[in-house]
């Protein structure tokens, strides 16, 4: 009986070197683009700006949407910044200003928890040292 309480009790516990969701404060924001060299130029803009760690394009999708009354389908690139709390509405604006869309997609994904070492790279590149 105590082989399985402990073995529980370890399938609850965090893995050594990993973060739960109370102690993070770093964000995901995801966005589309209408090509890969725009993803790119806003990419390369928010990480050399300091405003992310890191940026992940995907570079070829299909969106199927809803917009001014009719049903449309387009060729996008996704992409996902990785970034801090404290650097999400800057990250919100920039996407918007560097922006073609009238009103571009652009979510904050909340992290439930991550690897320790790479949680403290993203705050410590977006300028957030020691908060993680």
């Amino acid at each position: 009986m105590d082989d399985i309480k402990d073995f529980k009790a370890a399938q609850s516990a965090p893995a050594e070197g990993v973060r739960q969701q109370d102690d993070i404060s770093a964000i995901l924001i995801y966005t589309t683009f209408p090509s890969e060299s725009e993803a790119k130029k806003v990419g390369r803009a928010l990480v050399e700006g300091g405003l992310a760690a890191c940026v992940n394009i995907f570079p070829q999708m299909i969106a199927i949407f809803s917009w001014q009354d009719k049903v449309d389908e387009a060729s996008e690139a996704a992409m996902i910044v990785k970034t801090v709390k404290t650097r999400a509405n800057d990250v919100l604006a920039e996407i918007k200003r560097l922006h073609s869309y009238d009103v571009p997609a652009r979510l904050i994904l909340p992290l439930a928890g991550g690897g320790e070492d790479f949680l403290r790279w993203i705050a410590e590149q977006c300028g957030a040292p020691g908060k993680i």
